[in-house]
């Protein structure tokens, strides 16, 4: 399943190493589902690194980022461009298929290793247009333990034992009325007559 990564932009009071305090905008990237979990992750995330918690959502919109190569160690993040070369078998001609990707390292020549050394699955060849660094601070990729279930909703897997999953207890609080006023009806129904035989 292919990854949809959204950059968020933030202005913030950041706490530099010195103790000094600076009003600054940065850009994250994101692992999300859409534009509200974008901003919901974004939000909780800045909840837990700035200090008093006061923090400005400037920005969110979708990345052209196709795929993020992390490495335990890079002080920057470099994006790269390259054209996956095909042919266009109906025309028979090249087709060039333009992809970004977000590469660590600390330095432009350790990207283009890293880079390399992460496309090698690559069965296609492919050329590397650009390779800079990125105004990207940092990458909060998706971690199944961050998802919280709303208030209201049942998960999927305990919703397939229940009876009736639309309810969170399970049980349809409407079955009960409705059974009795069938109950009701019935009771008042007068019962067939039955057609006599010896009547003639």
């Amino acid at each position: 399943m292919m990854q949809t990564w959204f950059e968020s932009k933030v202005k913030y009071m950041k706490v530099s190493e010195s103790g000094s305090e600076s009003m600054v905008t940065e850009n994250f990237l994101l692992d999300a589902v859409s534009y509200t979990d974008a901003e919901t992750r974004i939000i909780r995330q800045m909840q837990q690194m700035v200090r008093g918690g006061e923090f400005q959502i400037v920005d969110i919109k979708k990345s052209r980022i196709a795929e993020v190569f992390p490495y335990e160690n890079g002080e920057w993040w470099f994006k790269a461009a390259i054209n996956l070369v095909t042919i266009d078998e109906e025309a028979g001609k090249e087709k060039k298929i333009k992809t970004n990707y977000l590469i660590m390292a600390d330095d432009i020549k350790e990207a283009l290793n890293r880079l390399d050394e992460s496309l090698e699955y690559l069965v296609i060849p492919f050329v590397v247009t650009s390779l800079a660094v990125s105004p990207i601070v940092d990458v909060f990729p998706y971690n199944p333990e961050e998802a919280q279930i709303p208030d209201g909703f049942v998960p999927v897997a305990e919703a397939a034992e229940k009876k009736n999953p639309i309810f969170t207890d399970g049980v349809n609080p409407f079955i009960e009325e409705e059974e009795e006023e069938v109950s009701a009806e019935e009771e008042t129904e007068a019962p067939e007559e039955t057609e006599d035989s010896n009547d003639e």
